[in-house]
């Protein structure tokens, strides 16, 4: 991803404009088919030159076109003929970001597919869920996973939807008008290089499109924030259901030997905070000065990248994670019967309304047994099957089958299959 964002890239991007421009030219005459012939072979840069002329112009374009000329003759005179900075600047960055999003995109189907394997692969491993923090009723372990193979396909939709809508490049002129090229120039360049012409443009394209891939690109790192929070969360000592990889030789702590800290999800959670904070810049380079100012242009040199990178990198992060999850099963069952049994609070509730009881009835009726099993530490079962109203209505094989978790998960094979996931 890097290499994408290199000045060599950049302004080989240009190069291939300029290039294809040229030719548009040529076969329409305007300028001489040989010109363009030797502007296609000749034509050449080096980055070195090219800062070494801008120390004097200022201006990147123009040492660009300049250190180019270099390298030609008299046809250096077509060359940059009847363009504006941006026509080169904006179409080359719309190729930049559809070779980023390619490798992103390819990033989030490796995830998606070490996600699958993992869901696939506990589809049945019983843990506890959840809410507030606070043991609620099992889940599975590929419950979790398949939540978040769903939404990885999810973004894969997103990114390439907004792939699509930076897909356009634009030869129009200073001001979007064609005033000095005709608007068949910008088509012939644009299916030359596998874009799209702008329908309209100023002497810029619309910063809403590259908006749109940034907030998309906030949106995966969030989630990679999110995955990384939970397999925190389950990694604390107390918890310890699953951890992230510690590899041999890896060191948890300057001072203390025994730590493995969670520290790459530690690490996603924090570079998805740049990620998230240059989106909020994206939306501020909507908004420009009448038909262009260059406001946007500095911070989209830090945000376009850093986005890119950051989010490459963070997909490889976390698919290294997955993929060499440490994973406890053992420690799942453990804390599923922490709480004695509470988890299935409700199954008996529902079970009292099934015998005739009202709901508030028997909520309040469960609710006082599970109370004082919170409070006094004592089995939740033995309380209900102590209770003499809720024995005459439940035979103890009736209490016994609402603490079964195989009544709480038998929907899960039909979940995994209206997800495709077999």
């Amino acid at each position: 991803m890097g290499r994408i964002w290199t000045l060599e890239n950049r302004y080989r991007k240009f190069l291939d404009i300029e290039i294809a421009v040229c030719h548009a030219l040529a076969e329409k005459g305007i300028i001489p088919p040989d010109a363009a012939e030797a502007i296609g072979k000749k034509a050449d840069f080096s980055v070195e030159r090219i800062l070494e002329i801008e120390e004097v112009t200022r201006h990147d374009v123009v040492a660009f076109t300049r250190c180019v000329s270099e390298s030609l003759g008299k046809e250096s005179r077509y060359f940059h003929y009847g363009l504006t900075s941006y026509d080169v600047v904006d179409t080359a960055l719309s190729l930049l970001l559809k070779e980023a999003a390619g490798l992103i995109k390819k990033g989030i189907f490796d995830l998606t597919a070490s996600l699958k394997e993992q869901a696939v692969k506990h589809r049945d491993t019983v843990m506890i869920g959840r809410t507030h923090g606070v043991h609620a009723e099992p889940i599975t372990l590929g419950l979790k996973f398949a939540l978040w193979w769903d939404e990885m396909k999810r973004h894969s939709n997103r990114l390439q939807k907004a792939e699509d809508a930076i897909s356009y490049g634009k030869i129009s002129g200073a001001v979007g008008t064609y005033a000095q090229l005709d608007p068949w120039v910008e088509e012939s360049v644009c299916e030359r290089l596998g874009l799209k012409p702008a329908l309209i443009s100023t002497q810029i394209l619309q910063r809403d499109s590259h908006a749109e891939l940034i907030q998309v690109l906030a949106l995966i790192a969030s989630s990679l924030d999110k995955f990384a929070v939970e397999i925190r969360s389950l990694q604390k000592t107390e918890i310890r259901e699953i951890e992230e990889p510690f590899y041999a030789g890896q060191k948890g702590s300057s001072a203390m030997p025994h730590k493995r800290n969670p520290v790459s999800c530690e690490q996603i959670s924090g570079l998805a905070r740049l990620v998230r904070a240059n989106a909020q810049v994206s939306l501020e380079n909507i908004p420009l000065w009448h038909e262009r100012d260059i406001s946007h242009s500095s911070a989209e040199r830090v945000i376009l990248p850093d986005s890119t990178i950051l989010v490459d990198y963070l997909l490889w992060q976390m698919n290294r994670i997955i993929r060499d999850l440490r994973i406890y099963p053992e420690n799942m069952l453990r804390n599923l019967e922490k709480t004695g049994g509470l988890i299935y609070s409700q199954n008996v509730l529902l079970s009292l309304v099934e015998k005739g009881l009202s709901r508030e009835e028997a909520y309040d009726l469960v609710q006082k047994h599970a109370m004082q099993s919170w409070e006094e530490q004592l089995p939740f079962r033995r309380l209900l099957q102590g209770d003499e109203k809720i024995s005459s209505l439940l035979t103890a094989e009736e209490i016994e089958t609402c603490f079964d978790p195989g009544k709480n998960l038998r929907f899960v094979p039909y979940i995994f299959r209206r997800l495709g996931l077999n």
